[in-house]
């Protein structure tokens, strides 16, 4: 996989599109169902239409993937409004949440803060070694007093990912 390279080019969540497309489609899926349930039951209306229309962008806008990017010492993440950034090498703070959907909780020196799904480094190395490669600063110079275990963590998991992705590939799994 090699280091990411040197001339500050950005690393991209590569799977973003296709999870763009998917929240267009479970849009315009639940769109064109309750339009055809309407249709067939005789009471399509513009009241309703407008409102079907309003559920389906509803949902795009809660499917709607957030787009992860990491440069040269930097990890961000935007949204459908805004973006959030951080500088990897002034981390102060690097948190595990739990719950129904893992988050990783990323705050830096200077007051920013990201919050990222941890199968979007998992998926996309270059991203981790991005974060890590700006973490690993961060904790040589006694910035990164929370949260070393859960880089640790994540390091192990992106190890075991990786033995496995070679083992699939040479036919050992």
């Amino acid at each position: 996989m090699g280091r990411p390279d040197a001339s500050g080019e950005a690393a991209n969540n590569l799977e973003w599109m296709q999870e763009l497309w998917s929240a267009v489609r479970c849009a315009g899926v639940l769109l064109s169902l309750l339009l055809l349930v309407d249709w067939g039951s005789g009471r399509i209306a513009l009241w309703r239409t407008v409102l079907w229309f309003a559920l389906a962008g509803l949902l795009f806008v809660v499917l709607y993937p957030a787009r992860v990017s990491a440069g040269g010492n930097w990890l961000a993440s935007r949204r459908l409004v805004r973006e959030q950034r951080v500088r990897t090498d002034l981390l102060v703070s690097v948190r595990c949440l739990d719950g129904i959907s893992p988050r990783l909780l990323l705050r830096d020196a200077l007051g920013g803060r990201v919050e990222i799904d941890p199968e979007v480094l998992v998926r996309n190395p270059q991203l981790w070694l991005r974060l890590d490669e700006g973490a690993g600063k961060a904790a040589a110079d006694g910035l990164l007093l929370c949260g070393q275990a859960a880089l640790r963590r994540l390091s192990a998991r992106m190890d075991r990912e990786t033995a496995r992705a070679v083992f699939k590939a040479s036919g050992l799994d």
